[in-house]
């Protein structure tokens, strides 16, 4: 089964696609899809949705994952999130894809071992569990945490 993990952002998405197979993984692709910081933000969520779009036609994946939102300290950060996070469940939901939520402490707790850690041991942990592969950069490895996460605790199809 490929499953579409998600690391939902305005400027940079991270998209990670792994397939599963009972307790086994292995990478599919992974990326990140960027928006230019001066552009409006109705244009912004337009290239987040077009990005993630193509993403799913090119893989097709069974599902999706994606952490669920946080709260930030600074609220115009976390309605960003929001909207970008809108973005990308609405292209997952246009493709009639089941997208499962998982908090951020789960995830990394599934992947690491400990649900406190840092974006580095994140990192580290996505080549160890998927040796060889070049991973885009921090918001595609994330993505990819949240795929993992998803093919262990992900129970809808």
């Amino acid at each position: 089964m490929l499953i579409l993990g998600l690391d939902p952002s305005l400027s940079s998405t991270g998209w990670g696609v792994i397939r599963a197979e009972g307790a086994r993984i292995s990478h599919v692709a992974n990326g990140q899809i960027r928006t230019d910081p001066a552009a409006p933000m109705a244009e912004r969520l337009a290239a987040l949705h077009l990005g993630l779009t193509e993403v799913i036609a090119a893989h097709a994946p069974a599902r999706a994952a994606a952490e669920e939102i946080f709260v930030n300290k600074n609220p115009q950060s976390t309605l960003k999130l929001a909207q970008a996070r809108g973005a990308v469940l609405a292209a997952c939901g246009a493709a009639g894809l089941v997208v499962n939520e998982h908090a951020a402490r789960l995830v990394k707790k599934a992947v690491t071992g400990t649900g406190g850690a840092e974006k580095q041991q994140i990192a580290a942990m996505i080549k160890v569990l998927l040796p060889g592969v070049a991973v885009a950069g921090s918001d595609a490895a994330d993505a990819l945490a949240v795929a993992i996460a998803d093919a262990h605790l992900g129970n809808r199809p």
